[in-house]
């Protein structure tokens, strides 16, 4: 059996018979992993747990069916995606984690909550302290962030000194002709896990959906009149080599790099225990950069 069976029919089973059925067991659970009301695996195994969380998708879409399945669930579980259910009231305090929430929130961007749902920010010319510095040139002076929203509290899972920015050697010898990618500031969903490099090959989140950049043709390091650029540039997060903090050396050519091999691991270690990702490996991330000089006059402290 499948739900797609139950659609424009009267048939009601209850949670005992669909715990006998393993192919639909398995599917509806498929479903409320991807909705982030279930952990996996999808086992087949429909028991109590599966079950708990079947009520919870049938209370949030008001199936008016309790205690079985029939028509109306079976469509809500095929139709419903996780941005479609109703998300407990964000609970924002003063913290940077909030901060940066409020920020997403007033720029109109998707904010994801939820338990393993992550939310991932570049902030540009900010410290590990939250405060700012000169987002000079050629160095790791910024912040790769992973925020979580459970309960509506949001909290930073982890933080790595990073660059959102090309270094000197790719902004003074550009891999384009019309200058080296700086990405313009903003939200994208453009990134799922793959490999990245050649020599050092590692684990990254490469740029799989097209992005905008700014296109450095005077080499000033400023995004100020530059041309902008949208398309699939192989700008992906990887690591940056262990290259010293005031030197970018070769480690990013416009790429969102995480200076440290170790926190890099870290960083992709969170990202790959996303919910939506273990329920679909090709799962294409959203990412968001922003200034930090904006963030903070914006969202004052």
């Amino acid at each position: 059996m499948k739900l797609q069976d139950f659609l424009g029919k009267q048939e009601k089973w209850n949670f005992e018979a669909i715990g006998q059925d393993i192919e639909l067991s398995r599917q509806i659970q498929v479903l409320l992993i991807g909705l982030g009301l279930l952990d996996p695996p999808a086992d087949g195994k429909f028991g109590p747990v599966s079950a708990t969380a079947l009520k919870t998708f049938q209370e949030l879409t008001k199936s008016g069916e309790n205690d079985y399945l029939g028509a109306v669930t079976a469509k809500n579980l095929i139709e419903t995606k996780s941005e479609d259910l109703p998300q407990p009231p964000l609970k924002l305090s003063s913290s940077i984690a909030s901060r940066i929430v409020k920020y997403l929130q007033l720029k109109n961007y998707q904010i994801f909550t939820g338990a393993r749902q992550y939310n991932i920010v570049y902030i540009e010319g900010m410290n590990e302290d939250w405060t700012l510095n000169d987002d000079a040139p050629n160095q790791f002076n910024d912040r790769r962030i992973v925020i979580e929203i459970v309960e509506g509290v949001p909290k930073i899972v982890n933080h790595w000194q990073a660059t959102t920015e090309p270094g000197s050697y790719y902004t003074y010898n550009p891999m384009n002709p019309g200058g080296a990618a700086r990405i313009k500031f903003g939200q994208y969903k453009a990134w799922a896990v793959g490999y990245h490099g050649n020599a050092d090959r590692h684990e990254a989140l490469i740029q799989v959906a097209p992005i905008t950049v700014c296109r450095d043709f005077n080499k000033d390091f400023q995004r100020t009149g530059d041309k902008l650029d949208t398309g699939l540039f192989q700008v992906n997060q990887h690591w940056g080599y262990d290259a010293p903090v005031n030197d970018i050396k070769n480690a990013s050519a416009g790429c969102l790099v995480g200076r440290r091999r170790e926190g890099h691991r870290e960083f992709m270690a969170i990202v790959k225990q996303d919910r939506r990702y273990l329920a679909n490996n090709d799962y294409v991330f959203y990412t968001t950069v922003i200034p930090g000089d904006d963030l903070l006059k914006t969202v004052p402290g």
